[in-house]
């Protein structure tokens, strides 16, 4: 599963890092972006939802939660990353929004 995901990563996927600011603060993947669990819904209006997303957290409960809300809500690319510090030396591409 982490070499698909770092395979939809290297194809352009942006990494979405659902984390508190703070956690972020503390260490997180190179390019990616945070947008804390609580403001996804918020992101929702300006997330393309042609463009895969990766969600990634501490633990990857978080990261779940996000992946299960933006399908609900018609995103069909969405892969849960699990712990971002899981993914090694990976870096995030752009941040493609609308």
């Amino acid at each position: 599963m982490a070499e698909d995901i770092k395979n939809i990563i290297e194809e352009g996927a942006l990494i979405v890092d659902v984390r508190t600011k703070e956690e972020y603060e503390q260490g997180h993947i190179p390019g990616s972006l945070n947008i804390p669990l609580d403001e996804i819904g918020k992101a929702m209006e300006w997330l393309q939802k042609d463009v895969p997303v990766v969600l990634v957290c501490a633990s990857g409960n978080r990261s779940s939660h996000a992946v299960m809300v933006l399908k609900a809500n018609g995103f069909e690319k969405v892969y849960n990353g699990g712990s971002w510090d899981s993914l090694g030396d990976i870096k995030a591409g752009g941040c493609p929004v609308r």
